[in-house]
């Protein structure tokens, strides 16, 4: 026997009511955590914005963008790429990236090598002639990871050295250490890697990068030279945020081409867009395959004693207070800062550039990190910067320089508590060959802390390029007095090495 079952009008009714109904609750529910989940979004973003805005305030000019599983959580910029004509910064905005540029030197060595192109364990007699007998077995893989013993070259980062010269001096220079014994930070090294790049690949370094790096990743605005950089603001560089130097792709215009001295190892220049196109392109293994990615990530060579940071291609790499790895790297001219901060495991990205570098701003990511990752946590503000205070002051001073002393006592000195105030404002007049004001400066902070060995080093320093020997002898001699009983003196080398110049100058 079958047995009908039929419902009524009324309970077909009342089913289609409690259908939709659950159906709302469903979407209710729904609506509410997308609307939780947008809420806590744009109060992070809020969060992050306050800080960076107060930042702003207190000297920070660049741009940030902070990402976090594929949703841009802030994209902005902060202070000017051109004061002079109120010129503000955007993540457009191109900036010198520095050091960070090694991870495409890294990249590009790891892409060959995924094309059997060359061998990371391949040594570098194989690619340059005549090399010295210390150095024919140095690898590809000990320059990547800053473990072949060069050091950073004896010339400045732009002065434009002929190619076979350059490498001809470099090669002839003593090695730090045994290669593959220890690590030290090597930018030369790094030069030879791009000269290997170009050997391999038959292409300039340039060129190189742009057709199998950058295009492939959509990047229009990284490079030196071949970007088209007049449809974009280029920032210029304002030394403690004062002083306008202008920008070093100028400078690359003006030579026509770009010095062995910073080739590979830095000077790319970029803006946080295209960097962030970078960073999409490696996680999505659109330039590297997964394995090649791990070769260029993983941790090799400890960078430290206690092994908290290691070395890998052109990344360090650590572990997070939350145990999580950070792959990483910056970078400093000296006026332009850039930070590159990825969390894999967490799929998230601090990009931090400045065009005005002050102290205090290499804090900033951290600041980012634990605002991220800590709903509760009340960022610290970002201090003022002294130095930038004095620079100002000493840049728009129009008395006669025997005055500079007196005038920067009676406005600063109950506000100067640390030596290195002065020392790293002299050190400004210093790197500008201003030699009066740097000795003005560094004399009136060893009047300030008579017992710092390191300002009367600098004071030394000083008095030495401007060929006052005397001075300098007591100088020097004055700095080694008062040498600290510890075994990492960053200063006392120096006091030592000029001093017995000096010696032998007098003799």
């Amino acid at each position: 026997m079958k047995v009908k079952f039929q419902l009524s009008a009324s309970k077909i009714e009342y089913s289609k009511y409690l259908f939709l109904g659950c159906l709302m609750v469903v979407l209710s529910v729904a609506c509410q955590t997308k609307k939780t989940t947008t809420d806590e979004s744009d109060l992070l973003s809020n969060r992050i914005d306050d800080y960076l805005k107060q930042s702003e305030l207190n000297g920070f000019s660049g741009a940030v963008l902070v990402a976090k599983n594929d949703t841009i959580i802030i994209n902005k910029g902060f202070g000017f790429a051109d004061k002079e004509n109120k010129v503000r910064n955007n993540p457009n905005t191109v900036y010198d990236i520095c050091s960070v540029s090694k991870q495409f030197t890294g990249a590009a060595i790891v892409k060959l090598a995924e094309e059997n192109k060359l061998k990371l364990d391949g040594s570098i007699s194989t690619y340059f002639d005549d090399v010295p007998e210390d150095k024919k077995d140095i690898t590809i893989h000990q320059l990547l990871t800053h473990s072949a013993g060069f050091g950073h070259g004896s010339t400045d980062d732009f002065d434009v050295t002929p190619r076979d010269i350059y490498f001809s001096n470099l090669f002839q220079e003593k090695l730090l250490f045994t290669p593959g014994s220890e690590y030290s930070y090597s930018n030369s090294g790094y030069s030879i890697l791009g000269r290997i790049i170009e050997l391999v690949s038959g292409q300039d370094y340039e060129t190189y990068l742009s057709e199998k790096l950058f295009q492939p990743a959509g990047m229009q605005q990284t490079g030196y030279l071949l970007p088209n950089w007049e449809n974009t603001t280029v920032a210029n560089e304002y030394l403690l945020n004062v002083s306008n130097e202008g920008s070093h792709i100028a400078q690359y215009k003006n030579d026509g081409e770009i010095a062995r001295t910073v080739l590979a190892n830095g000077g790319v220049h970029s803006t946080n867009n295209d960097m962030y196109k970078w960073y999409q392109a490696l996680k999505s293994n659109k330039i590297l395959s997964q394995e090649s990615f791990e070769i260029l990530t993983k941790p090799y060579v400890a960078e430290y004693e206690d092994e908290s940071s290691h070395y890998a291609y052109g990344w360090a790499v650590f572990k997070s207070k939350r145990d999580a790895k950070v792959i990483t790297h910056n970078g400093f001219n000296g006026i332009s800062y850039y930070e590159f901060v990825w969390f894999p495991e967490e799929d998230a990205v601090i990009l931090l550039a400045s065009n005005a570098y002050i102290r205090p701003i290499g804090r900033i990511t951290m600041e980012l990190e634990n605002i991220l990752y800590d709903n509760n946590y009340v960022p610290k503000e970002l201090p003022k910067y002294m130095v930038s205070e004095l620079f100002r002051f000493t840049e728009t001073f129009k008395g006669p320089i025997n005055d500079l002393e007196e005038k920067l006592r009676l406005k600063f000195e109950d506000r100067i508590n640390t030596p290195r105030d002065l020392n790293s404002l002299g050190g400004m007049y210093y790197r500008k060959d201003q030699m009066e004001k740097a000795i003005t400066i560094y004399k009136l902070n060893i009047q300030l802390f008579p017992e710092d060995g390191n300002s009367w080093d600098s004071l030394g320093d000083a008095y030495y390029k401007a060929n006052e020997k005397d001075n300098a002898t007591m100088a020097f001699t004055k700095a080694l007095e008062l040498r600290p009983e510890i075994d990492d003196c960053f200063w006392c080398d120096n006091s030592s090495e000029k001093l017995s110049l000096l010696t032998k100058v007098n003799e």
